[in-house]
């Protein structure tokens, strides 16, 4: 025997007039939620790269993707083992916040292009360096931590 004796449709129907009322007197500002959000991803984005940059910094290796040949050290600590490319995690942070504080879906889409071409263009030749230098190492560094996320 059930316990309930209103029928579920007129139970959904309370709710949502609960979910009415409430909502009618009470003003969420989407705007500050928007811009805090953005700000959010941001802060998020600024912090890996910082983490990423001072993890090289640090080892005293070199910073600069465009000569990777040049690592003397392969980094696998601190945010490197939540990503291979925390920098690159942390542009796309930082992209994503500034597409939500403009608002736009199809600037959104961006973002896709962005990881599209960085790894493409910049991961994958920085990774077969890296393999060049490190061997082993990096391959099995590989095996554990996640290109991006």
């Amino acid at each position: 025997m059930l316990n309930n004796k209103i029928p579920p449709v007129i139970v959904v129907l309370f709710f949502a007039g609960i979910m009415a009322l409430i909502a009618h007197y009470s003003v969420i500002d989407f705007t500050a939620f928007i811009t805090y959000l953005a700000a959010s991803l941001v802060i998020i984005g600024c912090a890996f790269c910082i983490a990423g940059v001072a993890s090289f910094k640090i080892a005293n290796t070199t910073v600069n993707p465009n000569k990777p040949e040049q690592a003397s050290k392969l980094i696998t600590s601190g945010i490197y083992k939540i990503s291979r490319n925390p920098m690159y995690v942390g542009f796309a942070f930082i992209l994503t916040g500034w597409g939500i504080w403009l608002g736009s879906l199809w600037a959104m889409l961006c973002i896709v292009g962005f990881i599209a071409y960085l790894t493409l263009f910049q991961i994958i030749p920085e990774e077969r360096a890296l393999t060049k230098l490190f061997g082993e190492e990096f391959t099995a560094y590989k095996a554990r931590v996640k290109r991006w996320l």
